[in-house]
């Protein structure tokens, strides 16, 4: 028997000698050179694998990353500012397409075609499609473009969009919105569709899709009294609404199936203020609000504006140093937006402001004055979280609680604020972006599938 050679400094051919045994009579241990050769072969790569991994995990184990550089550069920059930044340019975020068709359980919508007079021709007013009512311009827009709801077949649809610009007819004499016209145009448009189409005269009507995006919705018309007294036109009754007017209680302009809606804010307006303003700059003005504020409310219609809450406002807090109040808009205003702790939101006419809107997508605290009042996507917008709700009748305390506020719960308040999704859902894009204005205007309607003929038949069939 050979003696056994003394292990050399290299360890790796020990370990050879070692399994190799130098030994030449194979068959001593029933194994053959070749399968000894086999064995070893195998068992090398065996034994480099489980080393290798025994460092790498080792590696990992201990070396752990330098959290402090990515706190450094988080800091420089304001949660809030982060959060509008997503939030505006939400429109390029790609989500699975799974989860959007899920989500919408597989909902189906037919554009109508209708002649030029009833939308497109109103376009020539740039106005049209950026003012606080141009949501009636938007959702159809950014319908024409949705393939995954969109259907060209009238046949498999859920429901049936009619896309009639009614806000876009804009007096000369003072530059608002004249929608006497609105009723006349409604109707004509339901006559050709039904004249051309199966479908409005089998459902009466009930799948079929409107927005009424002005200050009394449905009842086509911009004073309230006026409004309640003709109600919703009876050709519309059966109808869904898409209508930004909504409150709590009975009201005779929301006596239809209707989806309260935000008003129109134009994301490129809030791109272009993030991008020429300081979004990390301290907010300097404790409560703001531009807009009309009547010394005398009371107007020729006899009608008090605001129910005086605007006045009680101006006469209140003009000269309160807390308090930021211009009775005049300018082009720049989101800036003033963007400075401020709160945004005061009371009521104009009608409950709701476009303030809602510009306010949440620029990170001020929304100040809601207006009793009763519905706020839009309620599912999607944690409202009561995210603003302050005073009463018309407190107007008066109103720098004692928001004082209150800032000395209490400011911080939590603005930390969900800044939740990008928010922003998002009160926002109507080009193109439909999951959870965008336009998105939760579809998914209320996925919620109503009970109103599309073709499910029905089919649950029947």
């Amino acid at each position: 028997m050979l003696e056994p050679k003394k292990p050399s400094r290299n360890r790796g051919f020990y370990v050879k000698m070692k399994l190799l045994n130098n030994n030449n009579n194979g068959s001593r241990y029933g194994r053959t050179t070749s399968e000894k050769s086999f064995f070893y072969r195998y068992f090398k790569w065996v034994l480099w694998f489980s080393l290798s991994f025994c460092f790498f995990s080792s590696f990992l184990f201990n070396h752990k990353p330098n959290n402090n550089i990515s706190k450094t550069t988080v800091l420089q920059y304001s949660k809030a500012s982060r959060a509008l930044i997503e939030s505006v340019n939400s429109s390029v975020l790609q989500y699975p397409k799974k989860t959007h068709q899920d989500s919408l359980n597989g909902l189906k919508i037919y554009v109508y075609e209708l002649p030029s007079r009833y939308n497109t021709d109103w376009l020539s007013n740039e106005r049209c499609s950026n003012h606080l009512f141009a949501s009636e311009v938007a959702i159809h827009k950014a319908l024409l473009l949705n393939n995954d709801v969109r259907t060209f077949d009238p046949f498999e649809a859920d429901f049936f969009f009619v896309p009639v610009y009614v806000s876009c007819n804009f007096s000369t004499v003072n530059g608002f919105p004249a929608i006497g016209h609105a009723r006349s145009l409604i109707s004509s448009a339901v006559e050709f569709v039904s004249l051309e189409f199966p479908f409005w005269n089998r459902s009466f009507g009930s799948d079929h899709v409107f927005v009424a995006s002005h200050d009394f919705g449905s009842c086509f018309h911009t004073l309230e009294d006026v409004a309640m007294a003709d109600g919703v036109p009876e050709i519309l009754k059966n109808s869904i609404i898409l209508q930004t007017f909504g409150v709590k209680y009975d009201h005779p302009c929301q006596r239809a199936e209707h989806v309260v809606i935000p008003p129109y804010v134009s994301p490129e307006s809030v791109r272009k203020t993030l991008a020429t303003s300081d979004v990390n700059g301290r907010r300097d003005i404790f409560a703001f609000f531009r807009g009309k504020m009547e010394v005398h409310p009371k107007n020729v219609s006899g009608r008090f504006y605001s129910k005086k809450v605007r006045t009680v406002i101006l006469q209140k807090y003009g000269n309160d140093r807390r308090f930021y109040l211009r009775r005049h808009r300018f082009a720049g205003y989101q800036s003033e937006i963007l400075r401020s702790t709160f945004c005061l939101c009371p009521l104009g006419w009608a409950p709701w402001s476009p303030r809602l809107v510009e306010s949440v997508v620029l990170g001020c605290v929304p100040v809601i004055i207006a009793d009763g009042i519905d706020l839009p996507f309620s599912s999607a917008v944690p409202w009561s979280e995210i603003s302050v709700t005073v009463p018309e009748k407190d107007v008066g305390k109103l720098g004692s609680i928001l004082e209150h506020v800032a000395a209490t719960n400011l911080s939590t308040i603005q930390q969900k604020l800044w939740d990008p999704r928010i922003s998002r859902a009160l926002l109507f894009h080009d193109r439909t972006v999951e959870g965008d204005a336009t998105w939760q205007v579809l998914h209320a309607l996925s919620l109503k599938l009970n109103r599309s003929y073709r499910r029905s038949r089919v649950s029947h069939e």
